[in-house]
């Protein structure tokens, strides 16, 4: 790995006038780095490099890092220390540094600095120009998952038109009729029977849609999102499964029926487990052999039923239920009473309520049906 510093305040006037780049200083080299693994599961290494102090260059704006091993690996942060006259000055990375064969230029970090555009260092403005031309990108070419472009495309990748004209699908954004939505960039090549129209991905190939690698999901979250979307198929499957052989395979026969979808059970402490645990290093089959009661071929147990499993049928816990999630977008105001259905008669009956005002008042907190109808 190399690095090099770029001068941020010197020459700043000549810089401006004449386009140019600031002032580096002498490449530094990652030394000894072979002797230090990072552990298999996740965690941080830091790594010393020593820069020779050029007193001409000035104070550091950006450094600039290249990549010459043959894998990627995750920057987080530099810190320069004993800067004379400054102390430290801190980067903050945060990203993956590919090997510099993908690249035609190297990667550039800037100080946790901010500036508006016209309060821009000038030996930085050429820097933060060719930078910003990375992440928009040119338009063109299918992106890769080194690449970080940070482009937008419209939806014409909803349909599927190679498999008949019955699959095709409008392409949502850009016209008059359909002016939006925008997504992420992929470039991936158009199909064969309409060149609007983006090829799509299999099931299993979308995990590797392009998304910019800094946007990606890390190792804990993706294996979290594989081990739930297995435990999800399985946990749908094993139903099926087991309903085939049920004289009534499209309902329940009791609640006990339903209550079998949840939970599993809670393995005890014992060290043992725990040991095993801890020295698993690929966290999807940790998610998978959790021990703390979510088991792999049930659903979580919900909260309402998790101390009491006949919680939901009280009053209050019902009535929360009913407010909750799209039902209140059914609900209106009584506008008479009693109140009359408007399903049809012939199918439901009558169409005039039972309910009674004894039934209502005594939960209005003494009001009566028509001043509590007003009032609200």
């Amino acid at each position: 790995m190399e690095l090099q510093r770029d001068q941020e305040e010197n020459s700043a006037e000549s810089a401006a006038e004449k386009g140019l780049r600031g002032k580096l200083g002498k490449p530094a080299y990652l030394e000894d780095w072979i002797t230090r693994f990072s552990s298999l599961t996740p965690g941080d290494t830091a790594y010393e490099v020593e820069f020779d102090w050029q007193e001409d260059i000035g104070v550091p704006g950006a450094f600039i890092i290249s990549n010459l091993h043959h894998t990627e690996f995750y920057l987080k942060t530099l810190t320069l220390q004993d800067v004379p006259g400054h102390g430290g000055i801190h980067f903050v990375c945060n990203s993956w540094v590919y090997p510099a064969e993908k690249f035609k230029s190297d990667r550039v970090f800037f100080t946790n600095q901010t500036y508006l555009p016209s309060e821009t260092p000038a030996p930085l403005i050429q820097y933060r120009a060719e930078e910003l031309v990375q992440l928009r990108g040119s338009g063109t070419g299918e992106l890769e998952e080194w690449d970080r472009v940070y482009d937008y495309a419209y939806y014409n990748d909803l349909g599927d038109p190679d498999r008949g004209s019955k699959y095709a699908r409008p392409v949502l954004g850009g016209s008059s009729e359909y002016p939006y939505p925008r997504r992420g960039r992929t470039s991936r090549p158009p199909t064969k029977t309409d060149p609007e129209t983006e090829s799509r991905l299999q099931l299993l190939m979308s995990l590797n849609i392009y998304v910019p690698r800094d946007e990606r999901f890390g190792h804990w979250k993706i294996s979290d999102f594989l081990a739930y979307g297995l435990k999800s198929i399985v946990q749908v499957l094993l139903p099926a499964f087991e309903g085939s052989a049920d004289s009534t395979p499209n309902e329940f026969d009791s609640f006990n029926d339903m209550m079998k979808l949840y939970g599993g059970f809670k393995l005890p402490g014992v060290p043992l487990l725990d040991h095993i645990e801890e020295k698993i290093p690929l966290e999807f089959l940790k998610e998978l052999l959790r021990t703390d009661g979510e088991g792999f071929t049930k659903y979580p147990m919900p909260q309402v039923i998790k101390v009491d499993k006949s919680a939901w049928r009280t009053d209050k816990e019902f009535a929360r239920e009913m407010v909750a999630g799209m039902n209140p977008v059914n609900i209106s105001r009584l506008q008479e009473f009693p109140p009359t259905s408007k399903l049809d008669p012939k199918i439901y009956g009558n169409q005039s309520s039972s309910i009674s005002r004894n039934d209502v008042e005594y939960n209005l907190d003494g009001l009566k049906i028509d001043e509590a109808s007003l009032a609200s």
